[in-house]
């Protein structure tokens, strides 16, 4: 076999997206990162392991698809990315508060680039013959509350999404899953990131479950 090729996590935070990168990288896969904030990117890449990076915001397709195309020229072949980045808190609000502007933004972040990063990798992976794609969200995924309505929102049509994916492309060699989390995700939290990053391993290996819930 080749190889392994290259591991990118689009909206790279301290959190899970850091320990994804540690353990994908442990693993042998070059490591790239995306995200807004260039100071974070260099503070998870400072904390290991090496990575390349590049600053993009999510919602610019054409900006992130650039940023991804960049990526590929540094470090190779992309065969497994992390679609995991956090919505802002400032559209968090209850069902009957939230503007349609919120929900605008929030499908945005969650689903509209999602679609632009699975444009962006998924033809390689196809003619490689081999991919993983890989989603997180929050447990409004499965358990939507009246007050954080846009998480609901976005992260249930996210969830469709990647479902179609799973389907339509499980016969060409490319795997997409799900991580849902349930609850907080931190060091001594309910949800250490070093236990997801080593779920999301685990679904790019036994690429046997479309969605796994994490309660």
């Amino acid at each position: 076999m080749s190889a392994v090729g290259a591991f990118v996590v689009i909206g790279a935070g301290p959190g899970v997206g850091a320990a994804a990168a540690r353990r994908f990288g442990r693993e042998g896969h070059p490591v790239g990162l995306v995200a807004r904030n260039a100071e974070r990117l260099e503070q998870i890449a400072a904390d290991g392991p090496s990575a390349a990076t590049e600053t993009a915001d999510v919602t610019d397709a054409k900006a992130l698809t650039a940023a991804i195309a960049r990526l590929r020229e540094r470090l190779g072949p992309i065969e497994a990315v992390l679609f995991s980045p956090r919505p802002s808190l400032e559209w968090i609000k209850p069902v009957l508060e939230t503007e349609p502007s919120d929900v605008e933004n929030a499908l945005a972040l969650s689903v509209v680039a999602a679609a632009t990063v699975v444009r962006a990798v998924v033809p390689d992976m196809v003619r490689r013959g081999r991919g993983t794609l890989l989603f997180t969200t929050g447990g409004a995924a499965v358990e939507p509350h009246r007050d954080r309505a846009v998480s609901g929102v976005a992260y249930a049509a996210e969830s469709a999404y990647v479902r179609m994916l799973h389907d339509a492309l499980a016969d060409q060699g490319v795997h997409a899953a799900q991580v849902t989390i349930v609850g907080a995700i931190g060091p001594g939290a309910h949800h250490e990131p070093d236990a997801v990053a080593g779920e999301l391993w685990r679904r790019h290996t036994d690429r046997d479950q479309p969605l796994v819930v994490l309660r």
